[in-house]
This record gives structure tokens, sequence and C-alpha cells, in this order.
């Protein structure tokens, strides 16, 4: 059951202005946890449609997170089911090859006490270089290696490719990832959420 102390702890996130001054946009922290969810989805940061949105993953990205997932949009966004924590809460604006890396303030600041909040949780999928960096220190030296590898950290934690469409070259390189993984995956999340 949440306390005071971890509603106040969304209302601070919420409220965080930590890197304003070096934002694209206005401060606007998006992330969806609740102590009771199931499945973390511990991600890069925002793009700019989540941004507009005010919802992570509400962009073709996130269909796609939902298909590798087989569960349906309210599934998603249901807080009890899925904590939805990118390592940078706000958008942090583009670059030549897409939108830059999550902001280095972020982690450092709220990434210990929502661990410590999301105590349910029974597994993590970790996307994308710097998400795995922070959960997946010290094996793999690259994304490919580290999902090639994933049954080193399964069944409590599985490293994803994003869901972009930039990686779609990724993803048809390495045909194994959709043939052998999401298979895996999908029933993983099926048991967790009939339980």
């Amino acid at each position: 059951m949440p306390t005071t102390h971890d509603t106040t702890l969304m209302r601070r996130i919420r409220q965080c202005t930590l890197c304003a001054s070096q934002l694209p946009l206005p401060p606007r922290p998006i992330l969806q946890a609740e102590h009771s969810a199931k499945i973390l989805i511990a991600a890069q940061a925002p793009g700019k449609l989540a941004h507009e949105a005010g919802r992570p993953f509400d962009d073709p990205s996130g269909e796609r997170l939902r298909r590798w997932l087989g569960v349906t949009r309210e599934q998603f966004y249901n807080p009890n089911l899925f904590a939805l924590v990118p390592m940078g809460f706000c958008y942090p604006g583009s670059g030549t090859s897409g939108d830059l890396p999550p902001r280095p303030e972020c982690a450092p600041a709220w990434r210990q006490e929502l661990m410590q909040y999301l105590a349910n949780i029974e597994l993590t999928l970790v996307i994308g270089q710097y998400a795995q960096a922070y959960h997946l220190p010290n094996r793999e030296k690259t994304l490919t290696e580290r999902v090639r590898n994933w049954r080193h950290y399964w069944p409590e934690q599985l490293p994803l490719p994003h869901p972009s469409g930039r990686n779609n070259r990724w993803l048809a390189k390495h045909p194994w990832f959709e043939q052998e993984v999401v298979p895996t995956l999908q029933a993983r999340v099926r048991q967790i959420l009939t339980r």
C-alpha cells in the first residue's frame, strides 16, 4: 500500500526543474510509477511527441513496444501493472541522429529512491544503451551483445533495443530478436499479468 512518502515522491518528481536551463522546452517530467507495478520499463527519455502528450511511449515506438509485449494500450498505461520510468524524465532535445541522450542530472537525483519505491517489480525491461549502462553495468560492451546475450539476465531483466523506427535496420539485421526473444517476452508478460 502506497504511503504518504510515495505520493510525495511522485509529486516532487513531477515538479522537478533540476535541468530546466539545459532543456529545449519547459520541464515536463514524464513517467508512470505506482508502488504496486509488476513490470518496469526502464527507457531513455521521452521524445517530443511524448512530451506534448504528457505520456511515455505515446508514439509509434510505443505501439511497437506494446506489440513486443503482447499487451493492450489499456494494460500498458495501467500503473498497477507497468512502471514507465525513463533515465531522464524530460525531453532532452534532438541532435543530428535523433534525440539527445537523457540529461545526466536526472538518474542521480531520482533513480535510487524510485527503485526502492517500486518494490514489487518482477521483470525489468531495459531499453537502449543509457538505461542498460545504468541497470546492467559491467557486462557486454554493445547493445547488440547485451540483447544477444539476453539469457544472462532472464527472467528478472531483459535488455531490449529501442522500439523506434530508427532501429528498423537493426531489427532487419537481427531477425532472431523478433523470432526468439519477443515470443519469450510475451509469454513472461502474460504469466506476470495473469497472476
